[in-house]
């Protein structure tokens, strides 16, 4: 299991949103590409990227630092936030990015997002989906803008769909950890690998410790995403690169 660190950037900014919300963000000291430099030394070979400013207005908002982590942090780099035209995927790849990552516009449009799949190649988009759990055996639903609208899809229906046209890489957050370090929902990712063994599933939300990163590699998870931790020392920058390479 890859573990993968998260910078999520507004104005130029390493921040963090609390579940989310605009109106609660945390600012961190450490510019983007310090903090990117010391994953990229502590052993990390892939970052992601949230361009928040992109996210609020549709359009990219941090193409220059992309370009520069792309090019000088000796990671590849997947990036997210307000995709919603073919043309900014296709533009944030031409300045570095490895990867895109579609989130509402996957949910929301899936013949559009099959249609970008096609493309642009399966290995150089990630579907994220953000998913709330329900009290029924319909699967978790997707959520959209911001976590605050539902979709009235089902995590299961987008799986299906999406892997029958081909797509392998899967972005899942279980919003109600996101941010909370509560725990990863090991049990949501173990479900989503019994159903579909064959997609490559990137883990997110919840990362508290190393101490998670065991049971979270078990499930077949590909990679986990974390954030939070990293930035406030809950995972050390030692236990990152310990268990990527024993991963």
């Amino acid at each position: 299991m890859e573990i993968i660190p998260a910078i999520d950037l507004l104005g130029g900014r390493c921040v963090r949103l609390y579940q989310g919300d605009f109106g609660r963000v945390t600012g961190y000291e450490s510019g983007p590409l310090e903090i990117a430099a010391s994953y990229q030394a502590a052993g990390a070979r892939r970052l992601h990227l949230v361009d928040l400013d992109g996210a609020r207005t549709g359009q990219p908002g941090n193409l220059d630092l992309l370009r520069s982590l792309a090019a000088g942090s000796g990671m590849k780099v997947q990036v997210g936030g307000g995709i919603r035209e073919l043309a900014t995927a296709q533009m944030l790849l031409a300045a570095g990015a490895d990867r895109v990552v579609l989130g509402s516009i996957a949910i929301n449009e899936p013949p559009t997002a099959i249609g970008w799949l096609n493309a642009l190649g399966s290995e150089r988009v990630v579907l994220a989906f953000d998913v709330r759990l329900q009290d029924d055996a319909a699967g978790p639903v997707a959520v959209t803008h911001g976590w605050r609208e539902s979709s009235g899809r089902r995590l299961w229906e987008l799986f299906e769909v999406f892997l029958a046209a081909g797509a392998r890489h899967f972005l899942c957050t279980d919003v109600g950890r996101d941010g909370t370090l509560a725990g990863p929902n090991t049990a949501l990712y173990a479900e989503c690998l019994r159903r579909y063994p064959q997609a490559r599933i990137i883990a997110s939300g919840g990362l508290s410790s190393a101490a998670d990163l065991p049971a979270l590699a078990a499930t077949g998870v590909a990679a986990v995403v974390t954030g939070k931790a990293l930035l406030e020392g809950r995972i050390s920058l030692e236990e990152m690169g310990r268990f990527s390479r024993a991963g």
